[in-house]
Parts: structure tokens; C-alpha cells; sequence
């Protein structure tokens, strides 16, 4: 489900304004910088993945959660829901289609070094948006801690003090939380179902993160 001229040129004038996006890697690709990474499923997709930001092999392909870590991911969900057919890129694809996949910024940074917190606010009202307004589900698989925090953004209070309190839990990884998500027309609740970040250099939790996520996968979607 493709952006629309509004949302994409929204996003294009955020873009406009960055001064670390890759642009090596998107001319090697022969992408435009401008265009976000994104992959806007079904409205009635089951489950939203939420991440950091593209990498090269997104760039290269055009497609969200295709590298090291995307695959590990994508592998874990095709395992859940075709184990009888061989995993490969396009099947991982073909899977992938039925879900919603999104990012706090959807643009790769220069030597993969996170967004700063305040391009992340800056994008955040937009990403709401899109999530509102083209994903009817409930539930989000969270990959690491900024895709986490920044369901935070803009929240204050109670709901700000739920949040901040669950993501000091030892349990967080196996256990749920509601936030609200607010956008122009309304709220509603979504349920956050953290993990880690499965990169490489994520020495503690990478070797975990295909156990976690099938536990994720088996609590939240029926396998075939």
C-alpha cells in the first residue's frame, strides 16, 4: 500500500531538512534520499514491526527489514508461517507482505549511527500519522530501544510513567504494555511487545533474539 502524493511529499520536506542522510549509499543504489523506507501493509495487517532506521541493504533493495537483523526477523516469521517451504529473500518478502513494517525515521544515517532524539520528534507526528490513519491493528513488535522510546514522545504523566517504568523491567522482553496512540481524529490503545535489537553488534541479545521472538509470534499469531 503505497504512500499518497500528500504523505509522500510530507515526508519529503522532512527529508529535505536532514543533514546526515546516506546519500553515498542512495546514489550507489540509484534511489532517490528523498523517498522513505517503508512497508505498508494490509490495513488489517495482524502486527506492526517497529524499528530504528533503514540500512544499506534496505537502501540497496528499497524494502524495510532486509539485512542482517531484518532477516533474522524475517526468517523467525516465515518459520512461523510456512515451516515446510525453504526460507529465501523473496520468500521473505512474500511473508512480509501481510504485515505492517515502519521505523521512527525511515531514511538511512551515515555510518548507521541512530538519528539524533530530535529528528526522531521531529519525524514522530508524521509516523503517528501513518500508523493511525493506514494500520487498523492493535499490536507492535518493538526492535530495540529507541523504537521503544519513542512511543513515549509526547506522552506525559501517568501514561509517560507506564512506559518508563515497564522499560525498566527485567522481564520487558517477555511481558506486554498499552500506550496510547494519538493522531488528528482520535486515540487509540496500542500493545507494545518489546524486543531487542537483533543487530550484530548487539552482542548480549542477538543470540536470544530468535527464542524471544517466537515466543512473540506464538502468544500473537495463529501458525497455519
Amino acid at each position: 500500500m503505497p504512500l499518497d502524493a500528500e504523505q509522500l511529499a510530507a515526508f519529503r520536506r522532512l527529508a529535505a531538512g536532514l543533514d546526515r542522510i546516506d546519500a553515498e549509499a542512495y546514489a550507489a543504489a540509484g534511489r532517490d534520499p528523498l523517498v522513505p523506507i517503508l512497508g505498508l501493509g494490509p490495513v488489517d495487517a495482524p502486527l506492526c514491526f517497529f524499528g530504528r532506521d533503514p540500512g544499506a541493504d534496505e537502501v540497496r533493495h528499497g524494502q524495510p527489514f532486509v539485512g542482517s537483523s531484518g532477516q533474522l526477523l524475517r526468517a523467525e516469521l516465515h518459520r512461523h508461517l510456512a515451516p515446510d517451504v525453504p526460507y529465501s529473500f523473496d520468500e521473505g518478502l512474500r511473508v512480509g507482505a501481510g504485515f505492517f513494517w515502519i521505523s521512527t525515521v525511515p531514511y538511512k544515517p551515515l555510518h548507521n549511527k541512530a538519528w539524533s532524539p530530535a529528528v526522531r520528534r521531529r519525524f514522530q507526528p508524521l509516523i503517528r500519522r501513518i500508523l493511525a490513519a493506514r494500520w487498523r491493528g492493535g499490536d507492535v513488535i518493538t526492535l530495540g530501544n529507541e523504537a521503544f522510546e519513542w512511543f513515549g514522545i509526547g506522552l506525559a504523566g501517568d501514561a509517560l510513567a507506564a512506559v518508563r517504568e515497564f522499560w525498566r523491567r527485567e522481564d520487558k522482553y517477555e511481558s506486554s504494555v498499552a500506550v496510547p496512540l494519538r493522531a488528528q481524529g482520535g486515540e487509540r490503545v496500542l500493545r507494545l511487545h518489546p524486543l531487542p535489537h537483533p543487530s550484530p553488534a548487539n552482542a548480549r541479545w542477538r543470540p536470544h533474539f530468535p527464542r524471544l521472538l517466537k515466543s512473540r509470534l506464538d502468544a500473537l499469531l495463529p501458525s497455519t
